[in-house]
């Protein structure tokens, strides 16, 4: 499973709205970081950030985890609502 798919599943799980959910990977200047943009909807935001930011840390967490596993590039995760 690619970092890309593996934030969704986690995402889509945390929140009411699956359906508005998107989460893609854009390109970086710098060669071993990967910025994944997550998009969610407003009243799902609470939900993936959690209270001070502790559902936010901790799924950052898991995907540069798995990252280490398989291609050992750093993580940038940006969460935002539609």
């Amino acid at each position: 499973m690619d970092l890309v798919e593996l934030t969704e599943e986690i995402v889509k799980s945390l929140v009411v709205h699956s359906d508005g959910v998107s989460v893609k990977e854009f390109p970086t200047e710098e060669e071993d970081v990967i910025l994944i943009q997550v998009m969610v909807e407003e009243e799902d935001m609470g939900r993936v950030i959690g209270r001070e930011g502790r559902t936010a840390n901790a799924i950052r967490t898991l995907v540069q985890a798995s990252s280490a596993l398989h291609d050992n590039k750093y993580v940038k995760i940006n969460i935002d609502k539609f």
